[in-house]
């Protein structure tokens, strides 16, 4: 079996318990995950994910910010204005 075969015979349970077991470092039955173990299973979870969930829904996703300024301090805005000093 392939890694897409893998990942296309992973169910929604499946998914949950690799999930739980990469956040919590062990399995459900309480052993420990080992490096490769954890390695593995992230790669797991962030294929399924690709696969089956929107950009939105994925671990991991970092929403834009919704902001009005530009990205590079290099641009300046086209409707300067000059200040106006009161005396």
């Amino acid at each position: 079996m392939d890694f897409q075969q893998l990942i296309e015979s992973i169910t929604p349970e499946i998914y949950a318990n690799l999930k739980r077991a990469v956040e919590l470092g062990k399995w459900l039955d309480g052993s420990r995950l080992t490096v490769d173990q954890r390695e593995q299973s992230l790669q797991a979870i962030i294929a399924y994910d690709a696969r089956h969930k929107t950009e939105e829904e994925r671990v991991g996703y970092i929403a834009p910010k919704k902001s009005k300024e530009p990205c590079s301090s290099k641009s300046k805005p086209t409707d300067e204005q000059p200040l106006k000093w009161q005396e």
